[in-house]
């Protein structure tokens, strides 16, 4: 068998997460040798997802290599008890997602997916209902779906008369925007009022008069992990256009959705299945030692740089691509990163009130957020919120009558594992019978890009391309294709005029029966 070393590679990508996999899936039509190794013994990187053994082990590794994953001070709380019913099942029956990203319905993610052929490899299923903790509510109602549509505001009885016309203004403003521009890139500065900079609860009370207790709703479409005071309508306004503009794209109710199986690690797996059927090479539980200039000048070798890997087998290859914890330190820019905490509960009921059918003809959701406001859970007046994407078993994470609870806020270390502790618990207290318990959770600390940060490439030498922190969005971010785009773009060179990003033809015989 030849070695590796043996192949004069023209990409060396490390790491599997979803950039790099995206990658691996651009240039697997490309004819070049490509190269993929990942230190790790999965698909997915920060997008992996586990069964609970593995989730244990992994546990044990962040803590063991602190700092050379994107996370941090990661534990595991099993609980035990001498029931018969409501118990863990075994370790393989859960898939769970370090990635449960919502994806719109109007991201650039699904047409990429689709041009690229590999979309009928993958399962989307639709995420339904927004809801919204209302401490002051009775015990029955502290749960309040949020209006996602306009039907849904004619249709819901708690809102007053008075308030929904207020409501109905701000969402006919939004649409006569969306109609007049891009919903990506937000409001027209030249067409739009002053004030865009203030934060969105003051810009709905000086501009709608949208009363104070329709904010906190509006604040959850946009899925804004900042303190309300900290979110401005210029960050808010896009997003809301975003969700509003994407609800029945798919289908009736709904207007995101997640992929069945383990989230963003299903994308990752597909996009490097597609590299591996044009030829590119996979070596898992390796990766990037060091990297330096080829020792020989031979002339094929001249544009080359020499890389030792984990293995201690040395590759010579044109470029190399990663993120900062993928390529050694000597060889990647310095990075200043957000954290936010994290946890994975499996609760031992179904919840099956948060997935109400939210359209007639539509289906129902396998997936519902709820947002709980920072102060509802221990946290001070001007705390973030914390934030709860529910999966049922349909996903395929958990068995049927269990879920699972994926729940964040931008506080990191033992605060804001406080806080979505609390979150949790009110969740079951509000859309569960009493006996409902978590059963197991994960909880950790993860680095990456918050709202402030942006996606742009460094490229240390000209043969390095290092990739930008994972964004910390509760939703796809869409930056990560134009990133992909632009890294493909520097490795194709000329070609890349010859060729349409990610839009490839079907292979022959890929799909016959």
């Amino acid at each position: 068998m030849e070695s590796l070393a043996d192949t004069p590679w023209d990409v060396t990508i490390s790491g599997t997460g979803l950039a790099q996999s995206l990658l691996a899936l651009a240039l697997s039509r490309s004819g070049k040798n490509v190269l993929h190794v990942d230190r790790n013994p999965y698909y997915g990187g920060p997008e992996a997802a586990f069964s609970l053994q593995e989730a244990e082990e992994w546990a044990a590794k962040v803590n063991e290599d602190s700092g050379e994953l994107p996370f941090e001070h990661a534990s595991v709380c099993s609980e035990s008890s001498g029931d018969s019913t409501g118990q863990l099942a075994s370790s393989r029956a859960y898939t769970l997602s370090l990635s449960p990203q919502l994806i719109y319905s109007r991201s650039q993610l699904l047409p990429t997916l689709v041009s690229s052929k590999v979309y009928r490899q993958l399962e989307f299923q639709a995420v339904g209902s927004w809801w919204i903790y209302k401490p002051e509510a009775d015990d029955s109602s502290r749960l309040y779906r949020v209006p996602g549509s306009r039907e849904d505001v004619f249709a819901d009885d708690v809102i007053s008369m008075k308030s929904k016309r207020t409501l109905m203004r701000f969402l006919r403003h939004l649409g006569q925007a969306q109609e007049s521009g891009d919903v990506s890139e937000g409001p027209d500065p030249s067409s739009e009022e002053e004030g865009l900079t203030a934060p969105f609860s003051e810009y709905l009370a000086t501009k709608f008069q949208v009363p104070t207790e329709l904010h906190g709703p509006l604040l959850s479409l946009c899925l804004s992990q900042a303190a309300p005071h900290q979110t401005s309508a210029k960050y808010a306004l896009p997003r809301i256009k975003r969700h509003l503009s994407s609800i029945g794209v798919f289908g009736p109710g709904f207007g995101a959705l997640s992929v069945k199986w383990g989230g963003g690690s299903e994308i990752s797996q597909v996009g490097c299945r597609a590299l591996a059927v044009g030829g590119g090479v996979y070596v898992l539980n390796t990766g990037v030692k060091s990297i330096g200039p080829s020792p020989e000048q031979e002339p094929d070798d001249q544009s080359r740089i020499q890389i030792q890997l984990a293995n201690d087998e040395s590759v010579k290859s044109r470029y190399i691509v990663g993120s900062n914890w993928d390529l050694p330190a000597t060889s990647r820019p310095s990075l200043e990163c957000d954290k936010v905490a994290r946890s994975i509960s499996i609760v031992s009921s179904s919840l099956a009130n948060l997935f109400p059918v939210t359209a007639e003809g539509g289906p129902i959701p396998v997936g519902a957020v709820v947002v709980f406001p920072g102060s509802s859970v221990g946290g001070a007046d001007d705390a973030p919120p914390v934030y709860t994407i529910v999966h049922s078993s349909e996903t395929g994470e958990c068995p049927i009558g269990q879920c699972v609870v994926y729940s964040s806020v931008s506080i990191p270390g033992s605060e804001g594992q406080s806080m979505i502790e609390a979150a949790v618990q009110k969740l079951l207290q509000s859309a569960a019978d009493p006996n409902t318990k978590v059963l197991w959770s994960l909880r950790y600390t993860q680095l990456g890009r918050g709202a402030s940060h942006n996606a742009d490439l460094s490229c240390p030498s000209k043969s390095v391309i290092c990739l930008p922190p994972v964004s910390l969005d509760l939703a796809f971010d869409d930056s990560l294709i134009d990133t992909v785009k632009k890294a493909w773009e520097l490795i194709m060179g000329e070609e890349a005029a010859q060729h349409e990003f990610m839009k490839f033809e079907d292979r022959e015989g890929a799909y016959e029966e």
